[in-house]
């Protein structure tokens, strides 16, 4: 209350002042002017008492924050249908999170993580124009799922419908096994009945992808032989 009282007493007294200037002309105000604002309120100041330390919080402040790495290998995959779109996000999900740029530990690349043997079959030599394409990344992963729909017409006609160790054969399942072991191994699996189950590097295998992307309806998959790519 007693520094509000002094404030006002001062603000009153500066009026008077300034409308003292004022009268006298227009260059006297402006000398005023600046005096004041170079001086402030230094003369308040001290009548601000500070905070006593005894009513500071100590350590609020004292925190250390931890990084985690992350295993997305249980991560639930987001459904977003069940035809072509819906299989190819998942798939993509599950490899890259999704992600145009991403690189794993082994060297595979992009959002579907193509290594480079089958990135060079489609003619893509240059890792950073394709890293940069997204149109590209898409394409590739269209035309590389037919070719293995071609390679693997067989064995989808013999064993979509059958059970393999308790697993659901689809086509779909089957197709993304493609993906993550190649046709070649998928055959090896499906025609030891299971025996022969590859694992990549990170410890997932066939029937991982088997199971997590069955039921998908990929009609508008066309098995091709040869693929026409540019």
């Amino acid at each position: 209350m007693k520094l509000k009282k002094l404030i006002f007493a001062r603000n009153l007294t500066l009026l008077a002042v300034l409308n003292y200037f004022m009268q006298k002309g227009f260059r006297a105000f402006i000398s005023l002017s600046i005096i004041l604002v170079f001086s402030g309120f230094r003369n308040v100041a001290p009548l601000i008492k500070p905070i006593p330390k005894s009513n500071l919080v100590e350590g609020v402040l004292d925190y250390n924050v931890t990084g985690y790495a992350i295993d997305f290998s249980n991560v639930m995959i987001p459904f977003t249908g069940n035809n072509y779109v819906g299989f190819k996000e998942a798939l993509a999900f599950k490899e890259s999170q999704g992600k145009y740029h991403s690189v794993n530990t082994l060297g595979y690349l992009g959002k579907y993580q193509f290594g480079k043997n089958t990135l060079a079959f489609f003619g893509q030599f240059n890792t950073q124009c394709f890293m940069q394409d997204a149109a590209l990344q898409e394409k590739i992963f269209y035309h590389n799922t037919a070719r293995n729909k071609w390679i693997l017409r067989r064995d989808i006609k013999r064993y979509v419908g059958l059970k393999i160790n308790d697993i659901a054969i689809t086509e779909s399942g089957i197709l993304a096994a493609a993906h993550l072991a190649g046709a070649g191994n998928v055959k090896k699996y499906l025609r030891s009945w299971g025996d022969l189950n590859f694992s990549d590097s990170y410890g997932t295998d066939i029937e991982d992808y088997l199971s997590k992307f069955s039921g998908f309806n990929l009609a508008e998959v066309v098995a091709r032989q040869k693929v026409q790519f540019q």
